[in-house]
């Protein structure tokens, strides 16, 4: 079985529900809903188990944990030829590559 602990988790608060509610990310059609934040946690992680074992009982792929994926530190964006010219402005102001100051601006979120 995989490891379900290593799944990306979240608990938040359900305004709607009255309740927290519990997701994970590498399964986004599962929640779990409970009064208390840690019972919370542990039904969603519980669910998961379940749900991972039901999958490899059936021979269905199992979701990787995004936290086991491996990433090449590198991705494209299309933006609009303006934002471009902005950014390669600013960047130039800043005295650095445009690239340099696109990771800078996106590690200030």
């Amino acid at each position: 079985m995989k490891n379900y602990d290593r799944y990306t988790y979240k608990v938040t608060w359900s305004s709607e529900d009255r309740e927290y509610v519990g997701l994970c990310t590498e399964f986004p059609s599962l929640s779990y809903l409970h009064e208390s934040r840690a019972a919370t946690l542990e039904g969603i992680v519980n669910l998961v188990k379940d749900v991972v074992a039901d999958m490899e009982a059936n021979g269905e792929t199992i979701p990787e944990p995004i936290a086991e994926k491996n990433y090449s530190g590198k991705f494209q964006v299309r933006i609009p030829p303006e934002l471009h010219r902005k950014l390669a402005i600013e960047a130039a102001e800043e005295n650095v590559s445009l690239n340099r100051y696109v990771n800078l601006k996106l590690a200030c979120r």
